[in-house]
């Protein structure tokens, strides 16, 4: 039996069908009537339609505005919660609805059935309204009588309206129902009772307030009124009469693609415009509750019976996605089937954006026309996927449509195959075009590379010219700012001879630049550079004249502890002048220790203290802050263009040379030229070498002219301290050498001296020399240079001299410096014989003063050497290098020059402390070193003597060296080295003025330091020497440890020394007995 709201709804759906079929009627029977009374009928007729429309919203309105419970799936009685025939949702009951005090009204079924009365709607509105307002006195009677809910009683507060002149207060709101806590403890219970208030909070809210389990499952049901897509017709078809084959087809047509729908009441159609039974709107399950709502669904049965909705086929949601994204569209030869059954399903799928769809498919279907490709299968699940950047971009890519394509590795390699595009749609115009497009770029591309070498030859000629012009430009200023810088110098090197004599005697200040300014190259090529350049800390003890005082620029950053050692060392003036240790002097104001601070900038980079100090701007404003209002001048190392603009952004004179005069007779062939004009002995050899057949052909000669040399010496030109020197033993290893000296023999000295005599024995020799070098030349320095190749290749590129070696086993090299001052006076400052811990053409220390030449014939050398320098512009410190020996034929002494450095040198700097350290005098002329002998102070418990003790005179020998290392030395501080000397009875008496200084000259490496120790004779200071080397290397070394030392060498080398020392004590105690016997005799 059908419930009266399925009643109403068959009612309002046959009226609106009655109506659309009379509207047809009306359309087929006036085609003779006139207009007036065919828009009469049509107008009736629509505002009829108006108001069934108008009352249907009212009545779906209802329905659909309420909120109903269902029971668990697995309850017997699972139904959607039932709707009253007042469109009101009510809970199941098995008897009639039941107001209190009225009759129940029924709804008249059919057309026949009499109009309802005013008074049985007005009683019908008035239960509606009873029931729809909770706080009703009768609405909890008539729930209770008509759907056996018991509402419990609710004492609400009721709300004093407030005074609108004064502020309410207190609570202004109801109260929500929340669910007790038993309800959430029980596994079952019963449906707690929802008002029309708490439905209209929405679900959200009821599950927030414990009412809907939150585990609960919600399901929307269906309205009674489904959408359903309207037919669209053509113009020239929109008043034309449906056949009844095309109704009929269009009906099928609809009921295919429409979606499935509720079940209508007997007495209803599906036809058009059809009005569903009102569904219950949302059922909510429990999943923790199967026994929820026990009594409630009884109550729903009878009622769901009446108006249940016809149950749709259940299909899982796997094998609905499955069904509906999974589509095949088949193309054959570049063309879509319209009617295939894949690409109907596809276009009803996608029937909102079928559009770009089907533009999609198109383009694919165009590129599988193009290339003939006979079949393919897209994916429709693949176009879907790419329809967004599809309608985004609208030309999709190759690998965009191939990717869409099911059978694409197929596709793809029959579109890869070379003219497959030519057997396509328009294959022959595209093959035309390709060839006349081919031909275009391969001639406009002839034309383009042909511009394109014109335009570059003419951008590098361009850029050639900007380059070549800027550098001029640069070597243009440059030049100017250098000749601006030299004619600065020579103004205030003129100014300062003017001034010399003046200078020297009055209060001054010197500033000592050690620079030294060799060439990249050499600086790059020489281990721990700044050691060298900090090597010479021994002119701050030019501060031993009270008129000097020193700015020292130090190219190594020295630490607090080194700073206190010199501190404590140049303190030490006034006791050595009184000879009372405790007399100590603080002459911090005498001097100063600079560290220029681009050497933080460039800490890798072997640069001249000059360039350093150049870019170091605190430190050139804080030596102008020292020197305002003074007189002041630099001593500098081997001079550099960098030290003239140091002059210059000091406005100071330099005491030294021009930097081109001192490096061009500063390197070896240089040397030689100032020899040869000097008119001084130097050893048999030839200079300005530049290649190898120049050098094997020297050498040949060399070795002809010169038979007894046994070693020659190559030394390249601008090498300093034995690094770029090599020798080698040629007659030793010369096979021809036997056969060159019979020639020598049977030719005689004189015809040997002509060229067709030696000149069979000048080819044998040149034949056998390069193979000889390469095998037994060595240099001196086999770090740098580990082979002869290496060494002969720096040779020739660098330019050198090839020397002969002393013929003598026993041979002594000593070291001259010299001062040509501002006016042209020369002066010797030191001089002594050279020890050699490295080898024998390396130098590593010297004894003072020389006992091995004799001083005039030494004064007279190194006198002409110093006119020649004067001669060429020299100006400052500069120094010789000597080799004496004992010649094996004529067996008189001979004194070679071999060597020439115009620039202060580190035995100068270490004499330098000597004269500190002893207040002594050095006579250059006689060869002679003394100090003065303070006499010791009478204590005051001791008696005087009646003659007191005078200052007496005595001699002094000294050992020195600069360059005394021990690589374990790097292991322990200065302070516990210095403390280790002491403890063994390594130290210096100031009144004796004898024992041994420790010079220091950094603190990162640790492994090199000076050593200068004074004697009374030079057998003594030797000993003294040797055996405070030993003392220190027993105390360094340890038995597992292999440090690198030239300790053994330097002892060595002592040793040596004092054999010839005794050797020549003896002869000269020979010559002193037999002079008496001689002068007797003579008598």
């Amino acid at each position: 039996m059908a419930g009266p709201g399925a009643e109403i709804g068959a009612l309002l759906v046959q009226v609106q069908e009655d109506l659309q079929q009379l509207k047809e009627k009306l359309r087929g029977i006036s085609r003779g009537w006139e207009a007036e009374e065919v828009g009469s009928l049509e107008a009736a007729i629509e505002r009829t339609e108006s108001g069934l429309r108008k009352h249907a919203e009212k009545y779906l309105n209802v329905v659909n505005t309420s909120v109903l419970t269902i029971s668990p799936p697995e309850g017997a009685g699972l139904c959607s919660r039932q709707i009253s025939r007042w469109g009101m949702p009510v809970e199941a009951s098995q008897k009639d609805i039941v107001f209190p005090e009225t009759s129940a009204i029924s709804v008249p079924r059919g057309p026949s059935s009499p109009p309802v009365s005013p008074r049985s709607k007005h009683k019908v509105s008035m239960m509606l309204k009873i029931l729809y307002d909770p706080q009703n006195a009768q609405h909890r009677k008539a729930l209770n009588q008509n759907y056996g809910v018991r509402v419990p009683l609710m004492n609400q507060r009721k709300m004093t309206p407030a005074s609108p002149q004064r502020v309410a207060k207190g609570i202004t709101v109801g109260n929500l129902s929340v669910a007790p806590p038993s309800f959430h403890l029980k596994s079952s219970c019963s449906v707690l009772p929802l008002t029309r208030m708490d439905a209209q909070k929405g679900i959200l809210s009821l599950i927030e307030r414990g009412l809907i389990p939150r585990a609960a499952k919600i399901t929307l049901q269906e309205p009674l009124v489904l959408p359903r897509p309207a037919p669209l017709h053509e113009f020239h078809t929109k008043h034309k009469k449906r056949s009844a084959e095309g109704s009929a087809g269009s009906k099928k047509a609809e009921a295919h693609l429409s979606p499935p729908r509720s079940r209508m009441s007997k007495g209803s159609k599906g036809t058009k415009g059809s009005i569903a039974p009102p569904p219950s709107c949302t059922s909510v399950v429990s999943l923790r509750k199967p026994k929820l709502l026990p009594a409630i669904q009884t109550q729903e049965s009878a009622i769901h019976r009446i108006c249940r909705p016809k149950t749709p086929q259940v299909t899982s949601a796997q094998a609905f996605q499955n069904l509906a994204v999974e589509f095949d569209v088949l193309i054959r030869k570049g063309r879509l089937d319209p009617g295939a059954c894949d690409l109907i399903a596809f276009k009803q799928y996608c029937c909102l954006f079928w559009g770009s769809a089907l533009s999609f498919l198109e383009h694919v279907a165009k590129l599988l026309r193009d290339y003939a490709v006979p079949s393919a299968v897209v994916r429709g699940k693949k176009v879907m996927e790419l329809l967004l950047d599809f309608e985004f971009r609208q030309r999709p890519t190759r690998e965009e449509l191939l990717s869409a394509i099911k059978n694409h590795a197929a596709v793809r390699k029959l579109l890869d195959r070379p003219g497959q595009r030519y057997k396509g749609q328009n294959g022959t115009g595209a093959a035309a075009t390709k060839i006349q497009a081919t031909w275009r770029c391969y001639r406009l591309r002839k034309a383009y590379l042909s511009f394109r070498r014109r335009q570059w030859a003419s951008g590098v000629v361009a850029i050639s010219w900007l380059v070549r012009m800027h550098m001029c430009r640069v070597r243009k200023n440059l030049r100017e700012s250098r000749q601006k810088h030299r004619e600065n110098f020579s103004i205030r090197a003129k100014h300062l001879a003017a001034n010399w004599n003046r200078i020297r005697t009055s209060k001054r200040t010197v500033i000592h630049i050690p620079s030294l300014g060799y060439a990249q190259y050499i600086r790059e090529a020489t281990p721990d550079f700044a050691i060298h350049q900090g090597s010479q800390i021994g002119r701050l003890c030019e501060i031993q004249d009270p008129n000097v005082d020193v700015i020292y620029i130090c190219p190594i950053q020295l630490s607090e502890e080194l700073l206190q050692y010199y501190h404590k060392l140049l303190g030490l003036q006034a006791a050595v002048r009184s000879g009372d240790p405790k007399d100590v002097s603080d002459l911090e104001d005498r001097f100063r220790i600079l560290t220029p601070e681009a050497i933080n900038s460039f800490p890798s980079r072997p640069m001249a203290l000059a360039t350093f100090l150049k870019y170091s701007p605190r430190t050139i404003q804080r030596i102008r802050n020292l020197i305002r209002g003074k007189e002041a001048y630099i001593v500098g190392g081997l001079l550099h263009q960098d030290d003239l603009e140091v002059a210059d952004a000091l406005d100071l004179p330099i005491l030294g040379p021009d930097p081109e005069v001192a490096l061009l007779y500063s390197s070896k062939s240089g040397s030689k030229r100032v020899f040869a004009a000097a008119g001084v002995p130097t050893p048999p050899g030839q200079h300005d070498i530049y290649n190898r057949q120049q050098m094997v052909e020297v050498l040949s000669q060399l070795i002809i002219d010169y038979p007894e040399v046994k070693r020659w010496v190559f030394k390249v030109d601008n090498d300093f301290g034995g690094n770029g020197t090599a020798y080698c033993d040629v007659t030793a290893h010369l096979k021809c050498y036997p056969w060159v000296q019979k020639e020598h023999q049977r030719y005689g000295s004189e015809a040997w001296q002509k060229r067709w005599a030696h000149e069979p024995a000048l080819a044998k020799i040149s034949q056998e020399l390069p193979g000889l070098l390469a095998q037994h030349a060595q240099a001196v320095n086999e770090k740098r240079f580990p082979t002869w190749g290496k060494f002969l290749q720096t040779f020739v590129s660098q330019g050198g001299v090839i020397e002969a070696f002393p013929p003598s086993d026993s041979v002594t090299n000593l070291t001259v410096d010299m001062l040509i001052e501002p006016t042209g006076e020369i002066s010797m400052v030191s001089l002594g014989d050279q020890i050699h811990a490295d080898g024998p053409l390396r130098s590593s220390g010297t004894t003072f003063p020389q006992a091995s030449v004799e001083p005039g014939v030494l004064n007279s050398l190194c006198l002409e050497i110093g006119e020649a320098c004067k001669a060429r512009g020299v100006v400052g410190y500069f120094s010789i290098d000597f080799a004496t020996f004992i010649h094996p034929h004529t067996m008189g002494q001979q004194v070679w020059a071999v060597d020439l450095d115009l620039h202060y040198s580190d035995h100068l700097a270490l004499t330098q402390v000597l004269l500190y350290v002893t207040n002594g005098k050095l006579d250059g002329w006689t060869s002679r070193f003394e100090v003065q002998l303070v006499p010791r102070k009478v204590k005051f418990w001791q008696v005087p003597k009646e003659q007191p003790e005078t200052a007496s005179v005595a001699s002094r020998s000294v050992v020195m060296s600069n360059s005394v290392m021990h690589t374990s030395l790097s292991f322990i501080y200065y302070s516990v080295f210095l403390q280790m000397c002491k403890a063994h009875g390594i130290g210096y008496d100031v009144q004796q003025k004898e024992g041994t200084i420790f010079l220091i000259f950094e603190d990162r490496k640790r492994h090199r330091f000076g050593m200068v120790t004074i004697g009374s004779h030079l057998q003594g200071v030797l000993m003294t020497f040797a055996r405070h080397l030993f003392i220190i290397y027993q105390e360094l070394s340890a038995p597992n440890m292999h440090a690198e030392t030239n300790f053994q060498g330097a002892v060595r080398d002592v040793e040596t020394i004092l054999g010839v020392a005794e050797h020549n004590k003896l002869q000269f105690e020979e010559e002193d007995q037999q002079a008496p016997k001689a002068q007797g005799l003579t008598k």
